[in-house]
């Protein structure tokens, strides 16, 4: 057997035909290496349905790729852990070098510092150049993201979101926003109203096939004591059921999705949202396309703008943002805590066992689905966490592990700096902190829930309200001098003009907080 020259290594998160590093392959002398592994699996207690989508979504692009004639090495995890090959990207690898002896590994920027450091790590051990592409799945390269982040003394995401309008030409009117505005978040607010969201379309769906079901009875096996199910399993797993998705998306739920995307219901589980957060970042579709087909239905007048430039914004903006983000600012982005936040995730979040009907709707999605909609991960579930003041790197390992489209680039930023704050405005200029009055507003939560959501004391009190309280009091001398938390403070300093009620309100958060250090239903 002639010598493979380049190993390409292909990871779970880049299951593109287009990867740079495939870029000059030769099926006579190139190989490509893909690995299942265990720590991937369980260095956070993955939900049951997001190791399913890694697994069959690898499992169906390797077999993608050995159809147009390239060959696979790769690793598959079975039931039987004793027939691993090692137990991390790491020690697989090596086995493999050592058997195919190749003259480079070649590889696409990952979307994890940590298995970055990992494979280059083991290409040194093993005396091997490891050479690095760029990620042409993204708009905008790292190299691109660092000049514009140099030049300015502040990172504003509108700021970024309308150079990249401009250089991708993306919604514009020559050299005007299309619409006239480059946002339009005051129409896209709207909650459900006193009726609710009505009948809303169905989302598509995606039968499991032979190849996915097997993974679904591995994991059942192998990994049964891991949160959530397998039952139900839809979500694409290859190119095409991707680009099924978008469709459906486009043809059924953009129009609406602008208005009502923040809003809120019980038993809502993916409203107007696209849902395809997944597929985008295994890289089963790429934001080009995504882009695209939403301008297309505005430019066609099936859309409105303000729902297209919603959507733009989370991808071209947003996604694109925390990208560039999380790989400046790495490795000392995930040490930060700037509250000195130290509680655990409360054990909710886990088995979604609650009496508070926000937390427990959200968490009812979480484990069911791998999903929850933006406002619910950031003024439900981060919001409480946040009031709370849960660790921020425990809540992003949380959110890495329940939520499927969770990749460390686009959780740590999200979960660890936007929504607990912990990078001390790194990513949003105040912490997004609110009482109980928020999740009344924008939803029906309020109506069937035990707790007041007026109230911070007694027995009724929302917690949520009470710790909000309890987080400005004992934060407020970083946010005193913050200009977008004028009112908050003076809010706070109204409460502190009664001391029995600020009092009351210090004693019931702090029963709260030990009741979840103490790992005790909410």
């Amino acid at each position: 057997m002639p010598q493979t020259r380049n190993l390409v290594l292909v990871l779970g998160d880049q299951l593109d035909l287009n990867l740079s590093a495939l870029d000059g392959f030769d099926p006579e002398r190139d190989a490509i290496w893909m690995a299942e592994n265990e720590t991937e699996a369980t260095h956070v207690w993955c939900h049951k349905k997001r190791l399913v989508l890694f697994f069959a979504a690898m499992r169906h692009f390797r077999d993608a790729l050995r159809e147009r004639g390239f060959t696979v090495y790769y690793h598959e995890l079975q039931t039987d852990r004793r027939r691993d090959s090692g137990p991390d990207f790491a020690a697989i690898l090596a086995a493999s070098v050592r058997k195919l002896a190749p003259q480079r590994l070649v590889m696409t920027e990952c979307g994890d510092y940590r298995v970055q450091e990992m494979l280059a790590q083991c290409a040194s051990d093993q005396d091997l150049n490891l050479q690095v592409r760029p990620d042409r799945h993204f708009y905008c390269s790292l190299d691109a993201f660092e000049e514009w982040a140099g030049s300015r003394s502040s990172m504003v995401l509108e700021d970024f979101y309308r150079e990249m309008r401009r250089s991708e030409d993306v919604l514009m009117d020559g050299d005007k926003p299309a619409g006239q505005a480059w946002n339009f978040d005051k129409s896209n607010r709207e909650s459900f109203g006193r009726n609710g969201p009505g009948e809303l379309p169905h989302v598509r769906g995606f039968r499991p096939d032979d190849t996915t079901q097997a993974v679904i009875d591995m994991v059942e096996q192998r990994y049964g004591d891991h949160p959530g199910h397998t039952e139900g399993f839809d979500l694409p797993v290859t190119h095409a059921e991707a680009r099924t998705a978008l469709r459906d998306f486009i043809d059924n739920r953009v129009s609406q999705f602008g208005p009502y995307q923040d809003a809120l219901w019980t038993d809502l589980r993916f409203g107007y949202h696209s849902r395809l957060s997944a597929a985008l970042n295994l890289h089963l579709i790429g934001p080009r396309e995504c882009v695209d087909a939403a301008v297309d239905a505005y430019r066609n007048g099936n859309a409105p703008i303000e729902s297209v430039e919603g959507f733009v914004r989370q991808i071209l903006g947003w996604r694109e943002f925390v990208r560039g983000v999380y790989w400046l600012k790495m490795p000392g982005y995930i040490q930060r805590n700037a509250l000195r936040a130290q509680l655990p995730v409360p054990q909710s979040y886990w088995d979604g066992d609650t009496d508070m009907a926000c937390v427990g709707d959200a968490m009812a999605n979480v484990l069911d689905n791998g999903y929850a909609h933006h406002i619910q991960r950031l003024m439900v579930l981060g919001l409480f966490a946040l009031n709370a003041g849960v660790h921020p790197r425990a809540f992003h390992d949380w959110h890495m592990a329940m939520y499927l489209d969770a990749i460390d680039w686009v959780s740590l930023p999200n979960a660890l700096g936007m929504s607990q704050f912990g990078d001390g405005g790194v990513l949003g200029t105040k912490p997004y902190c609110a009482s109980g009055n928020y999740i009344n507003k924008m939803s029906n939560y309020c109506k069937n829930c035990r707790f007041d959501y007026r109230k911070a004391t007694g027995d009724d009190a929302c917690p949520v309200t009470t710790l909000y309280w309890d987080f400005l009091d004992r934060n407020v001398e970083h946010f005193e001098n913050n200009q977008r938390m004028v009112f908050q403070v003076k809010n706070l300093e109204k409460k502190r003009n009664d001391p029995d009620l600020m009092d009351a309100i210090r004693e019931q958060a702090k029963r709260l907080k030990d009741r979840i250090h103490a790992g005790e239903r909410i």
